[in-house]
């Protein structure tokens, strides 16, 4: 794979998929009404191959994705931080080594690598198809990658809902079709498997609930392009061009020996498990017509990356601004009953102090924003260590727009909000952890008898790992309980190791 290097203009926004089967890199431009891609590279890596019998990475299978993402970096010359997004998918969502491998890649690719959920990496694949091939219909969306199934019904631009299979062509090529080798039984064994899988989707996506289905990216791609290209549909994926399909599978025994026009070399050995998943979905939900889709998550990153710029450029601007995380912050908030003026007291003390001494990226200061918005959800679970509680919820509720390892750094957040600092040691050598640490725990302090305090009120400085707290000698006597509790936070930093803590009035 080569591509000439084209220079970078403010408006190029990079999405890189990190999937099971492919790694994708697309460039693209948003203009209203209007998107454009400006490139496009996509490499087969089988990563999700890769995981061994303990659910672990084989070193072949880091090393091919480490490679393809050292080719990526060459084509992302020039483009900074801010618009380029990457995100992994299911391989990485199951991989127990998945932490190493992303300090790698990391390294390699020179941009941070999200974790998505499931749920997450559906919503996207919406994104991209509700944009560029809009409706007014019902529809039904379906992504089969390498280890996982997105479905996805949903209307305009709204999903209404989204799911995640852990099944996909790749998982079940390897598990039903071991050496590429086609039988009536292992066609109907994957078909069993598939169908256990998506069992509980039945009713919620059933036939009733859309009007149209679609089928975005590699599998229902290479499929659609295999039936045109053999004359046995347009392009549509039908239930009778599957099992044209699985016939010549059989005809040919071996995924080495098929030779159909249209099938390209890289598709062949996850062919099978990928009709055996399109097949079950066709019988199983009254599709009769699949047509293929023009979107992917690829594209759907790039909008949601484009939405995140245009919020971030709201909030400093005054203008408006949609940024999903937002609205999911909300939602938690309103269904775990969150007091919100409080909330609200505690961002605005923290913002206060971190503001001054953090730098202009806008992503710290947001992840701090959030977590005052939610450091007190785990209270609906109990009020007896409610930052346990918040912090667990926060690491495995669904939040649309929220990569996994940005729910995480929120969770580190919120447990951090009291007690000791032991528990989150580790992540207190970042210092920008440890100084919206700092800043949210002073916050919570602040506010700790639930009233408003006047802006103000005080002030933090930074220098050589000493934290000086400032606040007014007549507040200090009139709030001698706060004073208190700020001195005994004093302690708690001394504790710690990492930063000095001195509070004057």
């Amino acid at each position: 794979m080569s591509s000439p290097r084209v220079h970078a203009t403010p408006t190029d926004l990079a999405a890189i998929d990190i999937g099971s089967n492919s790694f994708r890199l697309e460039i693209g431009q948003i203009s209203p009404g209007r998107y454009k891609r400006v490139d496009y590279l996509k490499e087969t890596v089988r990563l999700g191959a890769g995981l061994d019998a303990d659910g672990m990475l084989t070193e072949d299978a880091v090393e091919r994705g480490l490679a393809c993402l050292a080719r990526f970096t060459q084509r992302l010359a020039g483009l900074p931080k801010g618009q380029v997004r990457a995100v992994a998918t299911q391989t990485l969502r199951e991989a127990r080594n998945r932490d190493l491998f992303l300090a790698r890649a990391q390294t390699v690719l020179g941009h941070p690598i999200e974790v998505i959920s499931g749920r997450e990496e559906a919503r996207l694949i919406y994104a991209g198809v509700a944009r560029l091939q809009p409706s007014a219909q019902h529809r039904l969306v379906i992504d089969i990658g390498g280890r996982s199934t997105e479905m996805i019904l949903g209307h305009g631009r709204t999903p209404l809902r989204a799911e995640s299979f852990q099944v996909g062509s790749v998982s079940l090529s390897m598990r039903f079709f071991p050496d590429g080798r086609f039988s009536e039984q292992a066609f109907r064994n994957a078909q069993v498997a598939a169908g256990a899988e998506f069992e509980e989707a039945l009713a919620p996506f059933a036939r009733k609930h859309w009007h149209e289905s679609l089928g975005s990216s590699g599998t229902a791609g290479a499929v659609s392009q295999l039936l045109q290209a053999s004359g046995i549909t347009d392009g549509a994926i039908t239930p009778e061009g599957l099992r044209w399909c699985m016939a010549q599978c059989l005809k040919a025994g071996r995924a080495d020996r098929l030779s159909l026009p249209g099938l390209k070399d890289d598709r062949r050995a996850v062919l099978g498990g990928g009709l055996a998943i399109l097949y079950t979905l066709a019988t199983h939900f009254g599709i009769d017509a699949l047509q293929p889709a023009k979107g992917a998550l690829r594209q759907g990153v790039i909008f949601d990356l484009d939405e995140q710029r245009a919020a971030s450029a709201g909030r400093s601007t005054g203008a408006a601004g949609h940024d999903m995380r937002d609205a999911s912050v909300r939602d938690l908030q309103q269904r775990f009953e969150v007091d919100t003026a409080q909330a609200k007291r505690v961002e605005a003390v923290a913002a206060a102090l971190y503001t001054p001494l953090a730098g202009t990226d806008p992503d710290p200061h947001r992840h701090l924003g959030w977590a005052c918005a939610l450091h007190e959800i785990g209270m609906m679970v109990s009020h007896h260590d409610h930052h346990r509680h918040s912090a667990y919820l926060l690491s495995h509720v669904d939040a649309a727009g929220f990569s996994q390892s940005q729910q995480r750094r929120l969770a580190e957040l919120v447990l951090a909000q009291r007690g000791g600092l032991r528990k989150v040691e580790q992540q207190l050598v970042d210092p920008d952890f440890a100084l919206q640490v700092l800043c949210l725990r002073l916050a919570i302090i602040h506010c700790h008898a639930r009233q408003p305090v006047p802006a103000g009120t005080t002030s933090l400085k930074l220098k050589d790992n000493v934290a000086v707290l400032s606040v007014p000698g007549d507040w200090a006597d009139s709030h001698p309980r706060t004073l208190y509790l700020l001195n005994e936070e004093v302690g708690v930093w001394d504790k710690s190791g990492v930063t000095r803590l001195q509070v004057r009035s």
